[in-house]
């Protein structure tokens, strides 16, 4: 799931797209380094990629990080959350996905789950929070929120749903795949919404 699940998640998404003709450009890119020792310093591949951008000029409507969305569960009370007020407003059944930003990102967020929900049979949650909230900016949409963009994190929430989180366990086997089909659905035609893909 970690992070299996997401680049799985963009080869199915650039098999989808193959051949379509986007209006405005469109980049798949999976990051390296996104973990210790260079989480959250300029030697992510991201802040490397976000970096270039900024200086190139680059008007990125909005950047999209595939993190670990391939678990789901029906079971109650599967869902945790890093503050007990979000708890009260948000699902606490971890069977949805979730699109996650910051302050600066909510259009992006409110976009994004908008499409997600027209087009997917498949429950969505959206957050525009401030990025001081643990796991909020716990993946390579961070860097882009460092030179300006807008960005966001579409998850399964890992860390506060999947039982095994940065362990061994973390296998093929543990995934839920017809949801992760279902998501993928979504994910299309919010990437075609903003690629402007007809």
């Amino acid at each position: 799931n970690d992070n299996g699940s997401g680049v799985a998640g963009i080869l199915s998404l650039a098999r989808a797209l193959a051949g379509s003709k986007p209006a405005h450009t469109l980049r798949l890119v999976a990051f390296a380094n996104e973990e210790c020792p260079f989480y959250h310093s300029g030697e992510m591949g991201s802040a490397v990629y976000a970096r270039q951008c900024r200086a190139k000029g680059d008007k990125i409507v909005g950047m999209l990080s595939l993190e670990t969305i391939g678990y789901y569960t029906d079971k109650p009370a599967t869902q945790q959350y890093p503050t007990p007020l979000l708890g009260i407003v948000y699902p606490t059944t971890g069977n949805f996905v979730s699109f996650i930003g910051n302050v600066g990102s909510r259009r992006l967020v409110r976009r994004c789950v908008g499409v997600s929900r027209r087009h997917a049979r498949f429950p969505s949650e959206g957050a525009a929070i401030p990025d001081i909230i643990p796991g909020v900016g716990w993946s390579d949409h961070w860097s882009f929120w460092q030179e300006g963009y807008p960005a966001l994190m579409v998850t399964d929430t890992a860390p506060f749903r999947y039982p095994y989180y940065h362990l061994e366990q973390d296998t093929p086997d543990e995934l839920v795949y017809d949801r992760l089909a279902r998501v993928l659905v979504g994910l299309e035609q919010v990437v075609r919404d903003l690629a402007g893909i007809r």
